[in-house]
């Protein structure tokens, strides 16, 4: 089969974005973005929007599921899933190719293992036996039934953990029968470890900066909670504890920063989990075009 959709992956900091943005103005496409955060409006500096990114010599790439939803609401792998495809769709029709950019594992690997996902209908007796159950006996359940989980959010919340319980269970098998088979080809991008360091602490250094402080502050005065802010981990979580004064500014940016660094690890293991199950990435030095651009003439369009 055809590839049928071009991926531009790697870890946060390595230039995805701006990278994807520009192959997609050089082969008449159009950016779906694979962030499980910048789905939430309002939520800008802290997910690294850079919306500048999308405009290639002065010309605007398109781009999808950014912005789609208000920060009180939950977004999930079965939403992520449903308006992919729509995107996906809408992007064919106009006779452009869709290329997906971001560094969510489990949002990415859901496409290039075309899982097959279904909206809970919730079993009110399964709840309610699962109910009994306490945090730590549901967790490992969980994780029985979804060893490669990666939203570690789930794990915070009974109620979340319970739900994440019964749609694991309702898609025991989720490796066939997606609307539409997706041949992926994909692009990685690599950069040393050092690197990625430097690369991320100076762009968080920017970010505490240019208003990121006054960002969240904001979502708490309209009325975004402590806890929906924890569950965002990362920047909102750490800013809400200073916010709320339960970290001193130097103690919330070194444990940011650490945060950060162990994060950008966690998906680079993710990547190398997802060629050991049959995922064939195509790694290039960094942001680099004329690497991927070769890749891309080479293999997509042969």
């Amino acid at each position: 089969m055809r590839y049928n959709l071009i991926a531009v992956i790697g870890p946060t900091a390595a230039g995805k974005t701006f990278l994807g943005a520009s192959l997609a103005h050089k082969f008449n496409g159009e950016i779906i973005s694979a962030d499980s955060r910048q789905v939430y409006r309002g939520m800008d500096i802290g997910t690294g929007k850079d919306l500048s990114d999308y405009v290639i010599d002065g010309n605007k790439i398109p781009y999808h599921l950014i912005d789609v939803i208000d920060p009180r609401e939950e977004f999930n792998l079965f939403v992520f899933n449903k308006l992919f495809y729509e995107a996906f769709d809408e992007i064919n029709s106009r006779s452009k190719i869709p290329f997906l950019v971001g560094g969510t594992g489990l949002y990415l690997q859901s496409i290039f293992k075309n899982y097959s996902l279904n909206s809970v209908e919730f079993n009110k007796e399964r709840f309610s036996e699962l109910d009994t159950l306490d945090k730590q006996e549901l967790v490992e359940i969980l994780m029985k039934s979804n060893p490669a989980l990666h939203n570690t959010t789930d794990l915070l919340v009974k109620e979340r953990i319970i739900r994440a319980i019964m749609i694991a269970e309702k898609n025991a098998d989720n490796s066939n029968g997606a609307k539409i088979n997706i041949n992926p080809l994909v692009i990685g991008v690599q950069l040393e470890r050092d690197v990625i360091k430097k690369r991320i602490t100076a762009r968080l250094k920017s970010r505490l900066d240019n208003g990121m402080v006054e960002e969240v502050k904001k979502m708490k005065e309209e009325g975004i909670t402590s806890e929906r802010l924890e569950l965002f981990g990362l920047e909102y979580k750490f800013l809400s504890k200073y916010l709320d004064g339960e970290l001193n500014y130097n103690d919330m940016y070194q444990k940011l920063n650490s945060s950060i660094h162990a994060f950008a690890k966690r998906q680079m293991t993710w990547f190398r989990k997802m060629e050991k199950e049959g995922v064939e990435i195509h790694w290039i030095d960094g942001a680099n075009y004329a690497q991927a651009e070769k890749i891309i003439n080479h293999k997509y369009f042969q």
